[in-house]
Parts: C-alpha cells; sequence; structure tokens
C-alpha cells in the first residue's frame, strides 16, 4: 500500500503530539510504503534520517513560530502555512502521476483545523481525535489561572455546529478515528461517514519490574504539565486527608503556572514536608521515578488520553484516575481506581479515599500493576498497533 502520513509536527526528540506522531510514522514504515508531509525545525536532527524506511517531505517552520513556545504547541498559529504548502506540494504529486491509496493527516489531535487533504480523490483518514472536552462546572473558576489562548477552546464546539469548511473536512472523511468513545459523542452535530476508537499511545517494550521491597513508606507520583486539568491540585489536597498515614509521600514532576498555587495549598494544609515538587525533568529522570514510585496518582479531569497513564502502567503502577475521557477509557477495573468528577472539595476526598484503598492493600497494589502491564503487552506495543492501522487502511482503500 502507498499511504501519505501528515501533521505538521513530526519528531522523535520531541514530546505530545510531536513524538505519539513520529512513533506512528516509524511503526507503519514497516509494514508499508510511506510517505511523510511535516514541518522540519531548524537545528533539528533531519526527519528523514530519524524515518529512513519512509519517504519524507518536509518543509522549514517559520522562525517567527518556534520562537512563540507554548502559543506555537496550543493553538499552532503556523498550522495555515503548513497546510497552503501540503496543497502546493500534493497538487504537483498527483500531475506527476504519484498515486495513494490512503492519505492521514495524524495530528492536530484537536479536531478544530480545516483539512488540507479534502478535495485531492484520495480517500482520507482524519485524527485520532481527542479535545473536545468542556472544564466541569464546578471546577471553572480555578481554571481562570490558565494561559489566556488556552480558553479558545469554548470555540471548538461552536465551529463543529456552524463553521461550514471545518465540518465538511471532517464529514468527507472516509474514517475518524478517536482516542476514546466520549469524541463520537463530541462529534454528533457532524455526519460522519465512519468512526473508530483507536488510542494514539502506544510503547515501545513493557520494562522489567524493579525490586520492590518493603521500605515502611509509599510514594505517589504525579507526571505532567502544571496546569489546573491536571489535577495536581486535587492529589496535594487529598493528602491532607492522609496525615494520618505514616510513610506517605508524593512526588510531582511537571513545569508551569499551577505549581506556585500547588506549594501554597500544600503549605495550607500543613503537608509541605510530605510533598517534593522536581519541576521538568529529562525523560530518564521521569523514568526513574516510575521506577521507584508505588502509586500513579493522575485525577485529570480534561485529558484526550493520558499517556503517562501508559507510562506508569509499563512500569506496574497501579493507577488512580478520573472517569472522564481518555484515562475512563485506559484504566479498567484490573489496572486501577477512578474517582467521579464532582466538585473540588468532593474529589480531592475521593482520591485520598482511593489512596488510602491502596495503601491499605498491598496484594490490590501488585494485581493492579500487573493488570496494567497485562493491557498494554495485548494491545499497547508499537507492533501490534501498527498493524491494527493497517487494517484500518486497507477497510479504507478498499484493497
Amino acid at each position: 500500500m502507498r499511504v501519505l502520513m501528515v501533521a505538521p509536527h513530526i519528531h522523535r526528540d520531541a514530546t505530545g503530539e510531536e513524538f505519539v506522531a513520529y512513533k506512528w510514522a516509524e511503526a507503519l514504515s514497516e509494514h508499508l510504503e510511506l510517505t511523510v508531509f511535516a514541518f522540519q525545525d531548524e537545528g533539528k536532527v533531519a526527519l528523514a534520517e530519524l524515518l529512513p524506511n519512509a519517504r519524507v517531505v518536509t518543509t522549514p517552520r517559520p522562525r517567527w513560530a518556534t520562537k512563540l513556545g507554548r502559543l506555537e504547541a496550543m493553538a499552532k498559529p503556523s498550522y495555515p502555512v503548513w497546510a497552503a504548502r501540503l496543497k502546493r506540494w500534493l497538487k504537483h504529486e498527483l500531475r506527476q502521476g504519484v498515486q495513494y491509496d490512503v492519505a492521514h493527516q495524524i495530528m492536530p489531535q484537536a479536531p478544530r483545523y480545516v483539512s488540507p487533504l479534502r478535495g485531492f480523490g484520495i480517500p482520507y483518514i482524519l485524527g485520532p481525535y481527542g479535545g473536545l472536552l468542556e472544564t466541569p462546572e464546578g471546577f471553572a473558576a480555578e481554571c481562570a489561572t490558565a494561559k489566556w489562548y488556552t480558553r479558545f477552546r469554548v470555540l471548538d464546539q461552536w465551529r463543529l455546529n456552524w463553521d461550514p469548511f471545518l465540518r465538511r473536512s471532517i464529514s468527507e472523511a472516509q474514517l475518524i478515528l478517536g482516542v476514546a468513545p466520549y469524541v463520537a459523542q463530541s462529534l454528533a452535530s457532524v455526519p460522519l461517514c465512519r468512526f473508530e476508537t483507536v488510542l494514539e499511545l502506544g510503547v515501545e517494550n513493557v520494562p522489567a519490574l524493579p525490586d520492590r521491597a518493603p521500605t515502611g513508606q509509599l510514594t505517589l507520583l504525579h507526571v505532567g504539565r502544571g496546569v489546573r486539568t491536571k489535577g495536581l491540585r486535587d492529589v496535594v489536597r487529598a493528602m491532607g486527608y492522609l496525615k494520618d498515614v505514616p510513610g506517605l509521600h508524593l512526588i510531582s514532576a511537571g513545569e508551569g503556572e499551577e505549581i506556585p498555587i500547588c506549594k501554597q495549598e500544600a503549605e495550607r494544609l500543613a503537608v509541605s514536608d510530605r510533598i517534593e515538587f522536581l519541576g521538568q525533568l529529562p525523560r530518564n529522570k521521569i523514568e526513574d521515578l516510575y521506577k521507584s514510585s508505588d502509586i500513579f496518582v493522575f485525577p485529570s479531569f480534561r485529558e484526550p488520553a493520558g499517556n503517562v497513564v501508559y507510562e506508569a502502567m509499563s512500569w506496574g503502577l497501579p493507577v488512580i484516575a478520573v472517569a472522564r475521557g481518555g484515562p475512563d477509557s485506559i484504566v479498567d477495573e484490573t489496572t486501577g481506581l477512578k474517582v467521579a468528577v464532582s466538585t473540588p472539595d468532593a474529589m480531592a476526598r475521593d482520591v485520598a479515599a482511593a489512596i488510602r484503598t491502596l495503601v491499605e492493600n498491598s496484594d490490590l497494589r501488585r494485581e493492579l500493576g500487573a493488570g496494567g502491564r497485562q493491557k498494554l503487552l495485548r494491545e499497547g506495543l508499537w507492533p501490534t498497533k501498527a498493524r491494527h492501522m493497517l487494517k484500518i487502511y486497507e477497510s479504507v482503500s478498499g484493497a
């Protein structure tokens, strides 16, 4: 099969969407004739070197975009530039007689961008889409500290209902992929040809488990950007309900505007001595934290997928998450505990109760940790995911 995969940002030496898109391209290039079109950042290793089994076509990302930092990552103001260049290149390809069985725009994850693949006569796939989760009403006031451009998310559902260009690019796709079943409900106002759930996340391997000998202490771990929606503040508040539990310690790995607020909250609750805020860490340090921790606590209430949940499960950690968004689909009764999303006070108490359950039951911790690893071995390894995506391509192309 000849497949065209496109995304603005694809690279190995990155995080988030950019890295996930790279892993999909790397895995799929082993199974089919893959062409990749993406931006190339100045100073980064050439994408063609990182994907030797694929045909790689890149275009320079505008220098002004590289200076925008988080704004570029979140709002992607360079997207129209990428889309226009892709259209010009694809028109030239087709005039030269190049044919593709399927085109796949794998990122951006948020369905707020009109796809440039529409109108070329190539069957195309969009996604896995995520996003579209609104902030729960009870948490809205505490999310007011978020960066101003994150508030543009409130326009997403309005555009899905009324933007004719966005609606057409989605409705004319042969297939829409979503990271979890909730995405289909969020897209209900747009007529879809076909929808299928595909979690965009994967793991390279399931590492050997460390020897977690009893030490009399238990370490909770939270990994994520320092924003309110990731639920760190709720874990800090939960620690206030667990002062009677000896040897309980929380580690936070992440940076952002939420971290100073969480530190103040820890001081208010008199639990600062039981919490470490380590800030942003390199990948190898994060792996060390997974390796040495006992429970992964991630009550992110607006999480489309949850890469860190997969990472924690690969290290045999039982997971505490919320029954909402992507983690609601990843975490089941064999891998962790889930709490409801209602109000900040109620959720802090529920998170504390879940932590207490796992603290008091070492057998349950081991069972859930083992269940997470088995789940990843069944469905989360990249070769397994690539084979599944290949079947999807074949169904779309009619091959």
